[in-house]
């Protein structure tokens, strides 16, 4: 079989396991296979082999989450530079005299939507590529794929010095970021100083690696009921990249910087899944660090929580509201409850037709249409999710009513616990709006947040200093720190021009680390630093205020300050 093809064809489903292949059956015609480390794997599989999705209660964990971008605003042209957020992060007085920390030495890796490799933000003062090495995972590149993938097309610094000497670039290398998110990240976290323009990214001496991902296949695109048009990743593809990225920190043995600027709504929001835990195996090792952002749900009325036994009524129950606006054509969401606890739902139209509760005692999937209107629901119980050992329950909805949807939570064994969880799509995945009617602003930082080795960037005003509303906030649903830090995130100048989200955070901690690890591994004050260990330095150097009890739900630990890092080591 043809594996390149199986990776962009949707007669293919692909997979994250974490067992070996072999257990997937006897027959592995029609499968291939790419080895992400010692535990995972990302397997593509011909669709007639493999169950319907939703259908089982296993699928949940190995089907890949899909993933958005967390930054408001696309396209733009260059403008002017202000470096406010680079000296409100600590960072602007560390790159020149005396320390001159501008990550020289450190690998960044930008894993998003590609980049814009002819700007000057990316060359050296030779006016040679600071890209390291570019891997394209979209079909229709001019080079084979990177060494150990099937898929996509590999670009070497020295591809990208020819195609800078070309008179058409993109003739040589026609790999472009058409909506410049990969490209505002790399040049906010590593980009280099521009004269004309007076822009500096973070570190600018460091090196890039670059992966451009791929869009989420369509059947998964209708699986999650993702909106049209919006720009949407899978788990799979962010995997295989970090991969990819850590195996150039192993052949040059350089400390690496990881930086993900996405995110998402799926998952238990406690860190327990697939992309997350890998991420965390990342941070675990000598010299290598993982940033990603704390999304941009913090108002969007995406989260509800309550406890069954302070719903204020006798008979036990919660009724939870959803209002879903006019044009929506589908909507995915979950409940998550607690695994002392036995859960049941019913659910009300705005018509007034109603769902009975689902028979509870074990796994399963129910499939409503409802009469008067056009609506098609399909409820999937997980008694218990593998990974997080929780409850969970599914709605996926398709063509709903506008109006106000009641769905009420109830158990019918006694409760012990009684704290369930209901999370709607990120922002940029819904047709329409589709709220809480009641919703909790706190547990909205996005997946993959939530590991202890995983630093995450919440997002703050440099105006005012003011925490932005639509950051994600903290913490887990089991009481995991996050976020861990907040840097500036609104109206940031950036390549191009000013732009808002909790991506940019990510991208200027992302730099900031850069800045450590050459401080403390390349020039040997700590040469066996890890991600956590870097981790704990940009807590020691935050920002705080006393009227504040930290960590916080909103700030984490403070602010970033990267020089308050050395200045905290200077007073021990």
């Amino acid at each position: 079989m043809d594996c390149r093809q199986a990776a962009y064809s949707n007669d293919y489903a692909d997979a994250i396991i974490d067992f070996s292949v072999e257990g997937i059956s006897e027959d592995l015609t029609d499968t291939c296979v790419i080895p992400v480390d010692d535990r995972f794997s990302v397997v593509f599989r011909n669709r007639l082999l493999t169950p319907d999705i939703p259908g089982n209660t296993y699928e949940y964990q190995y089907v890949p989450k899909i993933y958005g971008l967390m930054m408001e605003g696309m396209g733009g042209s260059p403008a002017a530079f202000d470096p406010s957020a680079l000296i409100q992060s600590g960072i602007s007085s560390l790159q020149n005299a005396p320390l001159y920390l501008r990550g020289r030495g450190v690998l960044v890796a930008i894993i998003d939507t590609g980049i814009n490799f002819t700007l000057p933000q990316f060359r050296d003062e030779l006016g040679e590529s600071r890209i390291l090495a570019l891997w394209d995972q979209n079909n229709g590149g001019t080079n084979p794929p990177p060494e150990g993938y099937f898929f996509g097309s590999e670009y070497t610094k020295a591809d990208i010095d020819r195609a800078l000497l070309a008179e058409a670039p993109y003739d040589v290398i026609p790999s472009r970021d058409e909506n410049f998110h990969g490209t505002i990240m790399a040049g906010l976290a590593a980009g280099s100083e521009v004269e004309e323009t007076g822009y500096v990214g973070a570190a600018p001496d460091a090196q890039l690696i670059i992966v451009k991902l791929k869009p989420c296949k369509d059947y998964l695109r209708e699986y999650y009921r993702i909106a049209s048009g919006a720009s949407a990743y899978q788990e799979t593809d962010i995997m295989l990249g970090m991969k990819y990225a850590e195996s150039f920190a192993q052949e040059f043995s350089r400390p690496l910087i990881i930086c993900l600027g996405l995110g998402t709504n799926l998952g238990d929001h406690s860190g327990n899944n697939f992309l997350a835990s890998y991420m965390n195996k990342l941070a675990l090792r000598k010299n290598c660090a993982v940033v990603t952002c704390a999304g941009n749900e913090g108002n969007r009325a995406h989260h509800f929580r309550d406890v069954l036994e302070k719903a204020g009524n006798s008979s036990g129950f919660r009724d939870v509201e959803v209002r879903v606006n006019a044009g929506n054509q589908g909507f995915y969401m979950e409940l998550w409850g607690n695994r002392t606890d036995v859960l049941n739902v019913s659910v009300r139209s705005p018509g007034g037709e109603a769902v009975p509760p689902m028979r509870i005692s074990e796994e399963q999937t129910m499939e409503y249409s409802f009469v008067f209107e056009r609506t098609r629901l399909v409820v999937q119980n997980v008694f218990v999710e593998p990974l997080s050992g929780e409850q969970l329950i599914r709605f996926f909805f398709t063509a709903p009513t506008e109006g106000v949807w009641n769905f009420r939570v109830f158990s019918s064994t006694e409760v012990y616990n009684g704290t369930f969880d209901m999370w709607l799509p990120i922002e940029e995945f819904l047709y329409s709006s589709v709220v809480f009617l009641e919703p909790d602003p706190d547990i909205t930082a996005t997946e993959p947040d939530f590991q202890k080795g995983i630093i995450t960037a919440g997002a703050y005003r440099t105006d005012n200093g003011s925490i932005w509303p639509e950051s994600g906030r903290g913490f887990g649903r089991t009481g995991e720190v996050t976020p861990t830090i907040t840097a500036p995130g609104v109206n940031v100048s950036t390549i191009y021009g000013e732009r808002t989200g909790s991506s940019l955070a990510a991208a200027l901690t992302a730099g900031g680390a850069a800045q450590l690890m050459q401080w403390a591994v390349v020039e040997g004050r700590n040469p066996l630093m890890d991600g956590i260990q870097l981790k704990n330095y940009l807590i020691k150097g935050a920002v705080r205020t006393p009227e504040t009890v930290y960590p916080d739900v909103r700030w984490g630990y403070g602010k970033l300050n990267v020089r308050g890092v050395l200045e905290a080591l200077q007073s021990q």
